[in-house]
Formats: structure tokens, sequence, C-alpha cells
């Protein structure tokens, strides 16, 4: 199997010993991406709406690294600390990924890694 290590400093490094997202043939699996301000490693807002906007941003430029984009996404995971939060998500969701919508399940987490509220993760077919 090839497999291919993508990274890009527009979005927050890893926290772990863990990849941003690994190619494979023409397929890309993303780490989770939480509310981290890529130059500073800290959520950007202790408020659940910034930090859902920033996951998704972080995502779009692990996608753009391995040459894909949020319309290329199969599947999302979504994970949030307070379920109250959905449609907060699906609002946000609808405005960042284009129809047709992909895949996608939602979990509920007692917590996330730095304390975030959200976190996000997809697999592309490019």
């Amino acid at each position: 199997m090839n497999k291919e290590i993508i990274s890009t400093s527009a979005a927050p490094a890893a926290i772990g010993p863990y990849s941003q997202a690994v190619k494979t043939g023409l397929v890309v699996f993303s780490s989770g991406q939480i509310g981290l301000d890529p130059a500073t490693g800290e959520l950007v807002s202790a408020e659940f709406e910034p930090q859902v906007r920033q996951a998704f941003r972080n995502l779009e430029a692990v996608a753009h690294a391995a040459g894909a984009t949020l319309a290329q996404a199969v599947k999302f995971t979504l994970f949030l600390t307070d379920l109250s939060q959905f449609a907060t998500v699906n609002r946000i969701m609808g405005e960042v990924v284009p129809q047709p919508y992909p895949a996608r399940s939602t979990v509920g987490v007692a917590s996330l890694p730095k304390g975030a509220a959200f976190e996000v993760e997809a697999i592309f077919v490019l």
C-alpha cells in the first residue's frame, strides 16, 4: 500500500502521535480538527460557533494540502460535547459544505482535546 502523509502549516500541528491526514490512492483520511488557531495552537474562542467555523477552516486547509476540497468529502464524523448545539453545526455545515452533502455521523462525547466543544474529521475521494 502506498500512503502519503499530508501536512500543512495552514492547519494546527498534530498534538500527538498522528498525521493531519493520510492519502492512499485517491482516498484521503483526515484526522480530527478542532477549533485551534494554527498560529498559536490555542482555541480561537471559548464559544461554540467560532470553534466550529475554525475546525472546518482547519479541515479545509488539510484537504487542500491533499489536493481536495470540502466538496470531495464523502463522509464526515462530527463530535460534540453538547448535542443541543446540533442545529448550529447543521447551519454552519450547510454554509461551508456544498451540496450534494456527504454521509455523516454525529457523536456526543464527554470531552475533546484542549477543552474543545467540537471536532470534525472526514474522508475525501479525489
